[in-house]
């Protein structure tokens, strides 16, 4: 049977509201009292219930977050940062996995708006017109981590895409390559397209190289479409001597593909991967990266969540994080 405050209440003879006072931390209970009444909660093993919190005081301390697709390295590390934030300012967390898959993620972001969650953190790399209208009409604040908004409308947390790309473009251009391949999710998304693809682009345009299509690949986040990705660009009249992979189990699929079709690598062909997970460590040779804080990322996104749920003044909406470039086994020196 379940314990109520109505209990707890009863077996120490003080009033509800002395229980609830208890409960929430209120200074106001004499020191006898607080003891008296934490001793038969102990005793009854009574469990405040959190709803019932929340009706009261029209807040859960509950946060909500939207990850695309649970199994993938980059989600984890970003939710370890939100879970972490979320911990210390005492907010529980409800994690959603929307499959990648549209449709899902209206259907999980009523169900959380139901539970009547204080904020939503939202992980993606596309936001539809529809969930950006149910975003626009939701009562709880949202911010986006490791997720690009082109309108600028929601709070978000991410590095500076293009110019990481753009950096690790001009590498192999620096080390005498020509055929650079880049290798992404949908070009659909805008963080690929707008942001990616476009400092790719930019980077050979500066080194008055010209861009061809072959080299741009759009592929599923998993080792198996790396591997596929491979017999794509090895088909090719040039075979490409350089990529850039946006996710890092894309990029091993890449890696051991062309291992097992006996190419050298870094001599024949150089890889740059993007997430800087623990997989780049598993690889044979380790993986060179262009190094996104994700810890930082999800804590920065919990953080300002948490700001916006409190009505605190937030300085600045769109937060850009710095990204550097680890180089190991998939690189060469730079010339």
């Amino acid at each position: 049977m379940n314990v109520t405050i109505y209990d707890v209440a009863r077996e120490a003879n003080v009033s509800m509201a002395t229980v609830s006072r208890v409960v929430n931390g209120n200074p106001n209970v004499k020191p006898v009292t607080r003891k008296k009444v934490l001793d038969v909660i102990n005793q009854l093993g009574y469990r405040p219930n959190a709803v019932a919190r929340g009706l009261a005081s029209k807040r859960t301390t509950t946060v909500g977050v939207i990850i695309p697709d649970i199994s993938n390295v980059f989600y984890a590390e970003l939710a370890r940062g939100i879970e972490d934030i979320a911990t210390m300012y005492k907010y529980n967390i409800i994690l959603s996995n929307s499959d990648e898959n549209e449709d899902k993620e209206l259907q999980v972001l009523n169900t959380l708006l139901g539970k009547q969650v204080d904020g939503i953190i939202y992980m993606g790399e596309r936001i539809s017109e529809q969930l950006q209208e149910e975003f626009d009409r939701s009562p709880a604040p949202v911010v986006l981590a490791g997720a690009v908004d082109m309108e600028n409308k929601l709070a978000s947390v991410n590095i500076d895409y293009k110019q990481a790309t753009k950096e690790a473009v001009k590498r192999f251009v620096d080390n005498g390559h020509k055929q650079i391949a880049f290798v992404s999710g949908s070009l659909n998304e805008p963080v690929n397209r707008e942001m990616k693809l476009a400092g790719y682009k930019e980077a050979l345009e500066e080194a008055g190289i010209s861009y061809q299509e072959d080299y741009i690949i759009e592929a599923k986040y998993n080792y198996n479409a790396g591997v596929k990705v491979w017999e794509e660009l090895s088909a090719l009249s040039k075979k490409p001597n350089a990529v850039v992979v946006a996710d890092d189990e894309l990029a091993i699929g890449i890696l051991n593909a062309a291992l097992d079709a006996g190419i050298k690598v870094p001599e024949e062909l150089e890889v740059m991967t993007s997430n800087n997970t623990k997989l780049t460590l598993m690889s044979r040779p380790q993986l060179s990266t262009i190094v996104q804080p994700l810890y930082d990322i999800g804590a920065v996104a919990m953080r300002l969540l948490t700001k916006l749920m409190t009505n605190e003044e937030v300085d600045e909406k769109t937060v850009i994080l710095p990204h550097s470039e680890k180089l190991r086994g998939t690189t060469k020196e730079k010339k």
